[in-house]
């Protein structure tokens, strides 16, 4: 057995992982990062569906990344090429035919106004107010949330910013503020839009990898951060890594090599050490031992807490909760290769092609939404799963080489598909669900089964086996108001700091939750650093 000591090591080499131990790395720390898998980059993988064919393997769009965090790491330097379509999103299988929302407000304003003379007129004022609300929730995600039992004046100064921002509000935007966040998506895009298609469409923003319905509380406040920090207001957006997400991945690498952080691949840690007091190392599947005084964990809080802390420095009641995070995840991913560009209806022709480079979502109604919800809520694969694909080859044709019958590539979010079947198990179940998400796509695309050459169905225990993410969610943790915020894993435990000394949390489970952002390894990096300047 050999051992070998660094000043931090980084579990887990996915987005936040990498940022972790990047910005560690150029604070002058030796950084080891360890990466189970054969490949860093997580969740940000480009895979071959078939031979010359590309497809992002989970994440399909890289929008949330921050703006800062990428200049920061200087992202665009080791080759990161991002590409944003003037079509954002595009809801399909309504009776009203497709709707568009696109990058221009005033342009989506004249779309809806053929529909809804209401929802034309509203539409320019209420991407507004959810630009103004989505700035206002960013200054709160970027703080780092309160200690309770501390008495840092940092903390007292952190919140008086925020009031002061919060008060500069007009009075109507501050009361919608406080009064949005625990409201239900449903409610809220009620009381602002008149069309039902229009509404699901942005719904599922609030619905996005979680196991809630439209009418759940706090959905709300989930589409308000998917709009936080990157500009997309009401419509969101849609922003591609060119060459695939992969891209991103590969790009935070070369920022993670050149500050000199050591990467090693296929070393899966199986236990944290530590001397009851503080951790001091790592334990590899292999054997070898790696001493430091810090360990930042990428991983999810229940493996973190459960799978690789000592139970006697976990706690019994420490245990409990963590026992009881909820964290099971509903959504499928499908990737497919396609022999042509789907025929939608009402989306043909240059025209139809255009509308087609952002996100085709098919929640026809919340209605639909709901329905997709409750069988996950039963155990229960929906029968009428909603959808979110793109097609990244129409923004990125290199995905495809071109040389064999493969034209196009598609990335499909398919909910609801609960952790655990009621009836049966996934690997009896996988192909007939793969089965349903293409024809559910076939009742809005004829002929959209024939176009499939290939196709990998990912469901919520591969996600888990593949990705080491227990229960399988691609948030690690459902974003609920119970586990946001201050809540996030855990009230006490929201500021990266994990129970036993030295030991850091800096995945998607990490304050300010998940999504392809780099906060919460950035998060994890400076408490690490802000720790190490005080002892000092």
């Amino acid at each position: 057995m050999s051992e070998r000591r660094s000043d931090v090591i980084v579990i887990g080499g996915g987005h936040n992982g990498l940022v972790a131990a990047t910005y560690l790395a150029r604070a002058g720390l030796s950084t080891v990062l360890l990466e189970r898998r054969d490949r860093v980059g997580g969740a940000l993988g480009t895979t071959e569906v078939a031979p010359g064919a590309r497809v992002p393997a989970l994440a399909h769009t890289v929008g949330r990344l921050t703006a800062s965090v990428a200049r920061e790491l200087n992202l665009a330097g080791h080759g990161l090429r991002l590409v944003q379509p003037a079509a954002v999103a595009t809801s399909v299988g309504s009776d009203l035919g497709p709707i568009t929302l696109w990058s221009d407000p005033a342009r989506t304003a004249a779309g809806l106004a053929g529909l809804s003379a209401a929802d034309g007129t509203a539409w320019v004022a209420f991407d507004s107010e959810v630009r103004a609300l989505a700035s206002t929730l960013w200054r709160l995600l970027l703080m780092t949330p309160p200690d309770t039992k501390s008495a840092d004046p940092g903390v007292l100064v952190s919140g008086l910013k925020f009031g002061w921002r919060y008060r500069r509000l007009e009075p109507r935007l501050a009361r919608e503020f406080t009064r949005m966040l625990p409201m239900a998506i449903a409610d809220y895009l009620e009381d602002n839009l008149e069309t039902d298609a229009l509404r699901a469409l942005l719904a599922t923003r609030g619905l996005r990898y979680t196991a809630m319905g439209p009418h759940h509380a706090g959905t709300a406040a989930v589409m308000l951060t998917d709009a936080a920090g990157n500009g997309g207001g009401a419509a969101g957006e849609t922003v591609y890594a060119r060459g695939g997400p992969g891209a991103l991945a590969a790009a935070l690498e070369g920022a993670a090599r050149e500050a000199g952080v050591e990467i090693r691949t296929r070393a899966a840690v199986v236990a944290l050490r530590d001397d009851h007091e503080r951790v001091t190392g790592v334990a590899l599947a292999d054997g070898e031992e790696l001493s430091a005084g810090v360990v930042v964990s990428g991983l999810d809080p229940r493996t973190t807490m459960q799978r690789l802390l000592d139970p006697e420095t976990l706690g019994p009641d420490l245990g409990w909760e963590v026992d009881n995070l909820r964290d099971r995840g509903v959504t499928a991913k499908v990737n497919l290769a396609l022999a042509g560009l789907p025929a939608f209806d009402g989306l043909e022709g240059e025209d139809g092609a255009t509308r087609l480079r952002g996100r085709i979502v098919l929640a026809p109604s919340i209605r639909y939404l709901d329905v997709a919800a409750d069988a996950a809520k039963y155990g229960r694969a929906s029968e009428q799963p909603w959808l979110e694909a793109t097609i990244p080859s129409l923004v990125d044709p290199l995905l495809v080489d071109g040389a064999g019958q493969v034209r196009h590539v598609m990335s499909v979010i398919a909910q609801s598909a609960p952790y655990t079947l009621r009836d049966g198990d996934w690997e009896g179940s996988r192909e007939a669900f793969g089965d349903r998400v293409v024809a559910a796509l076939e009742s809005v695309a004829p002929g959209f089964g024939d176009l499939v050459v290939a196709r990998q169905v990912l469901t919520p225990l591969d996600i888990e086996r593949d990705y080491g993410v227990a229960g399988g969610h691609p948030l690690h943790l459902e974003p609920g108001l119970d586990q946001w915020f201050a809540w996030r894993p855990l009230l006490g435990y929201a500021r990266h700091r994990l129970p036993l000394k030295g030991l850091y949390l800096c995945g998607a489970g990490a304050h300010p939750g998940g999504g392809i952002t780099g906060l919460p390894g950035r998060g994890a990096a400076a408490a690490v650093l802000a720790d190490r300047e005080a002892r000092d």
